[in-house]
Formats: structure tokens, C-alpha cells, sequence
């Protein structure tokens, strides 16, 4: 397999092709000086443009390799266009392909036509797990029908949503418990247009039972961020996603599937996960090759070596070359994901401790924890190494930085997922502990493999036995920092497994993922007696021999990555006029 075809993870020539029309290069950046509004109204322009020229929707849904190329092309031309491209395919259109029916068509065709988009109203503003049990209730009102939407509080706010600019018709998807006289029933999914009142067959939701309060804009993800209270919204039958419940003519309510009910209000999740390992991978491809580029073209003036290019500087390579590993590294990750098949699905709802993610799915959330977590790093790495141009000059790695640290969060919170795959992998849920490695630790891909199963063996040992009742937080909150560990060592041993399998031609650079991930759990290996000292500097010994071997291959390894966008001339160049040519 050649590196390009690697990079666009065997995506056919005519797909790839199709997708770069979609999101072509005059995405890459916004003019200058556009207030936040109208720039907001562009990226939601721009989205109309590539989601009419991209396969529809069905079509990409159905093909999770096309769906996760659309939304790297999209993280990497503009992060803000990645996330709404990201909330209105999966958490708006899956909930409603899978549980919508004929009264909900109209409002499908509306969002596959790019009429109307997608916006999320899951989180409240001053709760936590709110996707768990939020506070806003949709009371059925039996003499109708209809579902009176509220918030109770202002802890209660759906905050953040992307329901800001009053110019762009939206459809928000709210997380509200569902309430009759009968009492609770569980959280359900309701359908709320807003926006674009121009009576269409499926209106915009009023001002008198809906009040949108937009935030102050956020350069880190520029977007139009609001806050959305409900004060009883009265909505039609038709705009409640059942999802297999149902309420008879008479009002009784009945639900077969309420033990599920909660991993069922999560059913978009493998899609948003796949779809942040992927965009994350790509953004952090883009950062590489950035740093990169202006390592090359980069002149020094230090009295050591001056007009030396920096790139010539061992640090400035380390850093190239681990932007570079990191790249590829979560390009293999993506690529495995990517598939659609469920990985470790079928966990019980009811034994998820802090979120209901492990419970839909173990792996997928993790691997979307450590790529997020790496990806941020990483961006950061790109930022610092490329001066301040990199941090002035262009918003394009500040964006990438922000675009990860954003997903820390969003899909799923990083540090809540580790810690109910932690309470998996003591119950042995869906988990099963790695053979211990049979080698001596030697740092090569192997070798690293071998401590990271031995690692994680160790961890997951200690955690279980310090819990000896793991559905009480007070036996797990004093190891929560230990809970954490396990679930990150575990992933750390599937990536490296992951690696291990890659193309042959990528065999060093991985060799190189791996030392940098020797030196990152450095302190865990020398602690736990995996390995002992002197480990940092035989990892600097073995670095030194691959940077010979990899820094003649940069340039190739940077031009599979396909973005010529990226050799945009500096700002200062744009503009400039030499006094000869004033003459």
C-alpha cells in the first residue's frame, strides 16, 4: 500500500476526488475583518454548498469511510464547519433515520437538502452527566397529544448549542425526560425547528415558548454559541423520537426497551466518535505538515550556524518528526475505525457508573479519549515549534488546538469515559486482559508493545484490588487517578497493536510513535519496574539513529498527505509592494 492511498484510507480515486469539490480550497480561511455574525452565516453557507455536492446523506451514513473523509476535509479546511457538519449528520439525521417515520419526513428532507441544520441541546449549563438525567421536561398532555416542553431552572439551560444566528434555520435535537400523569418515563429526543419562519410545512418553533440567548464568540471555535430555555414550548406528537416506546389513544404509556433507554438515546454515538478520531487524525496531519513547512522554509540567524535553515536544528527535527508520527499514527487509527462494525458494543445500560458511552460501545469512546488527548498535544507541539507566525500569522494550529481541546469534552468527556472503561475492564466487562509480553524490553514496536500490555496487566491488578465494591463512588473516588492510568494504558496497548499491523513502509516512523510513547509513560514504566534505568537515554540513543533514517523522507511523508492549501504565502508577503515597482 502506498502512503497516499494509507492517508485516504482506501478510499476509491472518484470518491476523494468528489469530496475535495465539496469542500474546495477557498474554504481553507475567512476573509478579513468579517464581524462574528457574518462570519457565522458563511460557514453555515459554506456547509449548504458542500453538503449538496457531497453524496447524500443516506449514502454517506451508509458508508462511514465516505462520511469520515468528508469531515476530515472539513476539520482541516475549518474546524467550525467540522462541528456543525459533525451535530447535523449524527446526533440530528441518525436519531431520525433510525426512529423517525412518515410524520418526520418532512422535516429529513429539509436537513438532507441542507434547508434546515442540525444543532445539538444536550448539555445544561449548570449540571453534569446532563445527557444522563437533564432537568428539562417534556410533560405529555393527554387532551391533545402534544408535549409541553420546560426548563425548570436556570441550571437547567441548554448550554452550548449552535442556535445563535436568528438568520439561519435550525433543527434542535433536545434531551429532555419524558413526563405524564403517570410520572417519570425516561429520557427521550424531541424535535424543535428553529429559525426561517416562512411557513413551511414544518415551522419554526415561536418566541413565545422558546428564548435563545447568544453567547459572546469564541475564537478558539468560532461559532454561534447560544444558550436555549424552553418556557412551555408546546410541541406536536410527531416531534417526539419514540425510539421503540409509544403512548395508545387512551394515554397509557408503554416502553419494551425502558432498560436501554438510555444507551438508545445515544445511538449517533459511534458515528460522532468515528467521526472526531478521523477529523482529529487529519487536523493533526495538516499541523505536521505546517510545522514542516516552515521548518523548511525557515532561514536562522544564530551565530552557530547562521543562514542555516531550521530544520537543520535537532530539536526542530524531533519535533517534525514526532508531529509526523503522531499524524500517521491516528491516520491508522481512523482507518481501523472507519469500517462501521461495532467494536466492543452490547454492554449493560444499567452498569455504566458515570456515562452511559462504555455501555453503547467500549473501544470506540477510549480510542476518541486518546486521539483527542494526543491530538491536543500534539497541536500544541506544532504551535510552539513554529514561533510566532504560528501563532499570529494564521489562526490555522491555534484552530486545530482549539478544535481538540474542544473534544476533550464534546462526544463524550475524556476524563468520565477512562473512568467507566476503568469500571469495564475490573468487572470484565467486554474486556478481556492482554498475554502477558514474552520479550525483553528493547524499545523496538514490539518491544514497546509488550511493556504496554505488561503495563496495563499491572495497572488493571491494582485497581481491582483496591475496588472492592465498584458500584460505590466512595470506594472508587480515592482512585480515580489510578482509574484513569488503567483505561489510558489500555489504550495506549490497542494503538500499538494497531501499529503493529500497519504497512511495512510506515515501519519506522511507528518505530518512532512508539519511542515517543516510551518517553511519554516513561515515569509509569520505571515505576512499575517494567523497565529500568537508564530509559531516556537509550530512547534518545535509538532516536538519534532513526532521525537519520526518517528526515530524508519528510518531504514524501508530507505530500501524501495531499494539501496543497497548506503553501499559502505569509501575510506579510500578500500585501507587499517593492519600491522598484513603485517606479
Amino acid at each position: 500500500m502506498d502512503l497516499t492511498t494509507f492517508v485516504r484510507g482506501g478510499l476509491p480515486d472518484e470518491s476523494h476526488a468528489r469530496l475535495r469539490e465539496a469542500i474546495p480550497a477557498g474554504f481553507f480561511g475567512y476573509p478579513r475583518g468579517m464581524p462574528p455574525a457574518d462570519r457565522h452565516a458563511l460557514t453555515y453557507e459554506r456547509f449548504r454548498h458542500a453538503g449538496t455536492a457531497a453524496p447524500s446523506a443516506g449514502r454517506l451514513l451508509a458508508r462511514p469511510p465516505e462520511l469520515c473523509a468528508l469531515l476530515e476535509r472539513a476539520a482541516v479546511a475549518d474546524p467550525a464547519l467540522f462541528h456543525v457538519m459533525l451535530l447535523h449528520y449524527t446526533l440530528t439525521l441518525v436519531p431520525i433515520l433510525r426512529f423517525g417515520d412518515r410524520s418526520t419526513e418532512p422535516v429529513r428532507r429539509r436537513l438532507e437538502a441542507m434547508d434546515r441544520f442540525g444543532a445539538v441541546a444536550m448539555t445544561e449549563a449548570g449540571r453534569s452527566n446532563s445527557h444522563l438525567m437533564p432537568a428539562t421536561v417534556a410533560r405529555f398532555d393527554a387532551a391533545d397529544r402534544s408535549f409541553v416542553l420546560t426548563t425548570p431552572d436556570p441550571a437547567a439551560v441548554k448550554f452550548p448549542t449552535t442556535a445563535g444566528h436568528p438568520g439561519v434555520p435550525k433543527l434542535l435535537t433536545v434531551y429532555a425526560r419524558l413526563v405524564d400523569d403517570g410520572g417519570e418515563r425516561g429520557v427521550f429526543l424531541f424535535l424543535v425547528p428553529l429559525g426561517g419562519g416562512d411557513g413551511d410545512s414544518d415551522g419554526a418553533a415561536g418566541g413565545d415558548g422558546v428564548h435563545v440567548l447568544p453567547a459572546a464568540d469564541n475564537p478558539a471555535l468560532s461559532l454561534d454559541w447560544a444558550a436555549v430555555r424552553f418556557d412551555g414550548l408546546r410541541l406536536p406528537f410527531e416531534s417526539w423520537l419514540a425510539a421503540g416506546a409509544r403512548i395508545t389513544a387512551d394515554g397509557v404509556f408503554h416502553d419494551p426497551l425502558a432498560g436501554s433507554r438510555a444507551a438508545l438515546s445515544m445511538c449517533a454515538a459511534p458515528y460522532v466518535w468515528r467521526g472526531i478520531i478521523a477529523a482529529g487524525a487529519a487536523a493533526y496531519r495538516a499541523g505536521a505538515a505546517s510545522l514542516t513547512l516552515h521548518s523548511v522554509d525557515r532561514p536562522t540567524q544564530g551565530r552557530l550556524a547562521p543562514g542555516r535553515p531550521l530544520i537543520d536544528h535537532r530539536n526542530q527535527q524531533e519535533a517534525v518528526l514526532t508531529a509526523l508520527a503522531r499524524g500517521y499514527a491516528l491516520t491508522a487509527v481512523a482507518n481501523r475505525v472507519k469500517t462501521g462494525a461495532a467494536w466492543s458494543a452490547g454492554g449493560s445500560a444499567s452498569a455504566s457508573t458515570w456515562t452511559p458511552w462504555a455501555s453503547v460501545d467500549l473501544m470506540l469512546p477510549l480510542l476518541k479519549a486518546a486521539v483527542t488527548d494526543l491530538a491536543e498535544d500534539t497541536a500544541g507541539l506544532c504551535r510552539t515549534h513554529s514561533g510566532a507566525p504560528g501563532f499570529l500569522a494564521s489562526g490555522r494550529l491555534n484552530g486545530y488546538r482549539g478544535l481538540a481541546h474542544a473534544y476533550l469534552s464534546a462526544g463524550g468527556d475524556n476524563q468520565l469515559i477512562l473512568f467507566d472503561v476503568a469500571r469495564a475492564m475490573v468487572e470484565r466487562d467486554r474486556y478481556e486482559p492482554p498475554d502477558p509480553g514474552q520479550g525483553v524490553f528493547d524499545l523496538s514496536l514490539e518491544g514497546c508493545l509488550d511493556a504496554a500490555r505488561a503495563l496495563e496487566l499491572r495497572l488493571v491488578d491494582e485497581l481491582s484490588v483496591r475496588v472492592t465494591a465498584p458500584g460505590s463512588l466512595g470506594d472508587w473516588n480515592p482512585h480515580l487517578a489510578l482509574a484513569a492510568r488503567t483505561a489510558t494504558a489500555l489504550a495506549d496497548r490497542v494503538i500499538l497493536e494497531i501499529l503493529q499491523d500497519g504497512p511495512p513502509r510506515l515501519r519506522p516512523v511507528f518505530r518512532w510513535f512508539a519511542l515517543d510513547w516510551a518517553e511519554r509513560r516513561a515515569g509509569l514504566l520505571l515505576d512499575e519496574a517494567i523497565a529500568v534505568p537508564p530509559l531516556i537515554g537509550r530512547i534518545r540513543a535509538l532516536r538519534d539513529e532513526l532521525c537519520a533514517e526518517l528526515m530524508p523522507r519528510t518531504p514524501e511523508l508530507v505530500e501524501a498527505f495531499e494539501l496543497p492549501e497548506l503553501h499559502e504565502p505569509p501575510v506579510w508577503s500578500t500585501s507587499w509592494t517593492s519600491p522598484a515597482s513603485q517606479h
